[in-house]
């Protein structure tokens, strides 16, 4: 881990430990530059699950993230980690009750992801990093297909998901 480091990420793989080598190089091989999806999916997708997983050291990351975006694309990404937080803690515990609530109206507000003011593809990566990061079975399959309905291929999803696992190891490397 030189001070050599270039590229977009070469902060982040700069402040990581000797020991988290794997975790720099993937690093540096996945989140660096957008590779299948635009850049604001790209860029948006690690926002959102630096930002969904709130750890103190997730804003190395999310500022990455945020000057690579327009305002508004990083608006619309803290939004919809936000909506997803809420989201994921009421339908995973739903899930895990094995549908005793499944019958009741939601309640909760949620138009960053029902009515978004950003691109519906992106935001649906984004909800897909959200739901990975936050473990949420019920939101990850909605919102996989809400994507790939919305154009992202599985190549596209998959390369959020590897965002999303990228992303908590380096969180994971830098609190340890």
């Amino acid at each position: 881990m030189g001070s050599d480091q270039t590229g977009a990420t070469g902060a982040l793989r700069a402040a990581l430990p000797s020991w988290a080598r794997d975790t720099a190089r993937n690093v540096e091989a996945v989140l660096d530059e957008p590779q299948r999806l635009t850049a604001e999916q790209h860029w948006g997708a690690v926002l959102v699950a630096a930002t969904a997983l709130r750890q103190r050291t997730g804003p190395l990351l999310a500022e990455t993230a945020a000057v690579r975006l327009e305002p508004a694309a990083a608006d619309a990404a803290r939004a919809v980690a936000s909506v997803m937080a809420g989201h994921a803690v009421l339908f995973r515990a739903r899930h895990f009750l094995h549908g005793a609530y499944d019958d009741l109206r939601a309640g909760l507000r949620s138009s960053a992801t029902v009515a978004p003011a950003w691109p519906r593809p992106d935001v649906e990566a984004w909800c897909v990093a959200a739901a990975a990061v936050l473990g949420c079975e019920a939101c990850l399959e909605e919102h996989e297909a809400a994507a790939r309905d919305a154009g992202l291929d599985r190549e596209r999803v998959h390369e959020v998901l590897r965002i999303a696992a990228v992303v908590a190891a380096a969180i994971t490397a830098l609190e340890a």
